[in-house]
């Protein structure tokens, strides 16, 4: 069975299908890479959490960014921010992204927390 939650026309915040949750690209507020990313990441946590699972159970991560001389910066958030011992399988590229503003969007995929 598949779960749509947060539906709309064009895309689901989540989708649900048996124990994997996926997640739409999230991006954050803020003017530097550091506070986009935090507040990308707490949203991550937001969408996780309703989704019954945590950061602790992510099994991939793809995360672009629009200028990859960005990657040191968003590394020291997303290095404090992943528990020890749970890093994701992870890709990291630059692109062009939705809005000249955005800097970073991250896509999880975790497993529902037994």
């Amino acid at each position: 069975m598949i779960e749509r939650i947060h539906t709309n026309q064009r895309m689901s915040k989540i989708i649900k299908h048996g124990d994997v949750v996926y997640l739409c690209g999230q991006v954050g507020d803020g003017a530097t890479v550091t506070e986009q990313t935090n507040d990308c990441l707490g949203r991550v946590d937001k969408l996780l959490r309703e989704a019954g699972s945590s950061r602790a159970h992510m099994l991939q991560a793809v995360i672009w960014l629009a200028d990859i001389a960005d990657f040191d910066e968003m590394n020291a958030v997303w290095d404090a921010w992943v528990p020890k011992g749970a890093a994701p399988a992870r890709a990291c590229g630059e692109a062009k992204l939705a809005d000249a503003e955005l800097r970073v969007e991250i896509i999880v995929t975790a497993v529902v927390a037994e």
